[in-house]
């Protein structure tokens, strides 16, 4: 490489100089498009202004479920049973399509810190093809099984047509929204949550006019009841996720993605299943310990059952505000271990966790304060009230606890240690607060508080140990070579 004159040997750049010339380039093209470059400048501005949109964009994941229910809630209560019912099969295949995607993005961030857009490009390309074709043969199974699968689920008679008009539509955008997927995880390795955002308030608003239209048949469209809300949720992820794949070839994001990009290549396919392997079964574990929980919850009576489901709804608020920054964290410390800068990697996940404990523990603390009117802003009847109030003045004080082990779970799937992120979430869920749960409550007759303290005591046991192997292990390796 040729540069103006200089001082003596100037013009003789060695290989190494060649290359952080053309990273920097890269970096300065990346930034100008809107990616946040986590390797220079300051950490906590970074993590905000990526966190901000993956904030949004999990708050109007949430609405987009709300939208749907509200719509099918006006079929009667069939219908919005069909929905519930299938839920659990669409979380499990949407916790596949995470554990694939958040590989994708630890190896994009890490090549992207190295300043190796080329190989960051050629892994976003592999992510999309490992993504949609295993989603094609979810898909393919899911629909040759559906009818033994809506058995085993339990749905019956009047239950049972409504739930396979429904399930056999869904599964269909499963593909879709691997693809979404796969394109909003390769950006924010890179550094841009901004983008997929848009997307997302594009599909939430398409979803939010097919659904009326084509559940109740306005204008030319048939009336599809139950199969209307499912063809909504298809149309709107697959014009999102084809908008999106679009956008990576057209090459005018951070990521740009080449047509050879997209043909299967063995060895790194193998890597993106291997590390998103332990990334799904974390998230099919946190979906099977809720059904657990609630089967724990159940067995103490209907109030105590309308109480945990009002805070878990506060609670929700803490998963998404907690989920945002580890993703953001954990684009930090991949593109910061991709580009060696080891004790920098460190320095993001630490202040994530700071920032994240202050902020949520600080609502925590609001929540345990104002928990009588909290309640009452979702129910009326005073036993449930004063339950749910017990409640939140137990578990609020942990909430900041709870949100650190996602921060700090987001650390290590930046930095490739998605195994270690899996155990964190198993421990946390069922080898503390499960067990804790039913000693607790019927070992030591606690009763509904029992439940409470079983949250408190996990979260803050859980988040010791997080913090202690975050501390202690030498995690900040990068898995590309």
């Amino acid at each position: 490489m040729k540069l103006p004159d200089g001082p003596p040997g100037a013009s003789d750049l060695s290989l190494d100089d060649s290359r952080a010339v053309q990273s920097r380039r890269a970096q300065e093209q990346d930034r100008s498009r809107g990616a946040v470059d986590f390797t220079r400048g300051p950490i906590a501005a970074n993590l905000l202004r990526l966190a901000g949109p993956l904030v949004a964009g999990n708050i109007l994941q949430t609405v987009y479920n709300l939208v749907d229910m509200f719509w099918v809630g006006r079929l009667g209560a069939a219908e919005v049973a069909a929905v519930s019912v299938v839920f659990p099969t669409d979380w499990l295949l949407t916790s596949i399509a995470m554990g694939i995607t958040i590989a994708g993005a630890s190896l994009v961030a890490q090549w992207t810190g190295a300043g190796k857009p080329r190989q960051a490009s050629l892994i976003a390309g592999q992510t999309i093809s490992v993504a949609v074709g295993f989603a094609l043969l979810l898909s393919i199974v899911a629909h040759l099984l559906r009818v033994p699968l809506l058995a085993l689920l339990g749905a019956s008679g009047e239950l049972f047509s409504h739930t396979y008009a429904y399930i056999s539509v869904i599964i269909w955008s499963v593909p879709f929204t691997f693809l979404f997927f796969a394109f909003r995880s390769t950006l924010r390795g890179a550094g841009d949550t901004l983008r997929p955002m848009y997307l997302t308030v594009l599909s939430n608003g398409l979803n939010l006019v097919f659904d009326p239209i084509l559940i109740f048949g306005w204008g030319p469209a048939p009336a599809l009841g139950v199969a209307g809300a499912a063809w909504a949720t298809l149309l709107a992820r697959a014009i999102a996720g084809l908008l999106g794949f679009g956008y990576l070839l057209r090459g005018r994001l951070a990521v740009r993605v080449a047509p050879r990009d997209l043909i299967p290549r063995p060895e790194l396919a193998w890597q993106l299943l291997r590390l998103g392997a332990p990334a799904a079964l974390d998230g099919a574990a946190r979906s099977f310990s809720a059904v657990a929980m609630v089967a724990i919850v159940t067995r103490l009576g209907p109030a105590v059952t309308a109480a945990y489901g009002v805070v878990n709804r506060v609670m929700s608020m803490v998963w998404t505000t907690s989920a945002a920054v580890g993703q953001a964290v954990g684009t930090g410390v991949g593109q910061n271990v991709g580009a060696q800068k080891l004790a920098r990697s460190r320095q993001v996940a630490w202040t994530g966790v700071a920032l994240d404990v202050a902020a949520v523990g600080f609502g925590g603390a609001v929540a345990a304060v104002l928990a009588p009117v909290i309640m009452r802003l979702f129910v009326a009847d005073d036993s449930v009230i004063a339950l749910g109030t017990d409640f939140l003045r137990v578990s609020g004080w942990a909430f900041g606890f709870s949100g650190g082990i996602m921060v700090v779970q987001g650390a290590f799937q930046g930095a490739g240690r998605t195994g270690v992120s899996m155990a964190l979430s198993i421990l946390n869920r069922w080898l503390l607060r499960m067990p804790l749960a039913a000693a607790l409550i019927w070992g030591l007759q606690w009763g509904p508080a029992g439940l409470w303290w079983s949250f408190f005591l996990s979260d803050v046991l859980g988040f010791a140990i997080a913090g202690a192997w975050l501390w202690r292990s030498s995690w900040q390796q990068a898995v590309i070579s």
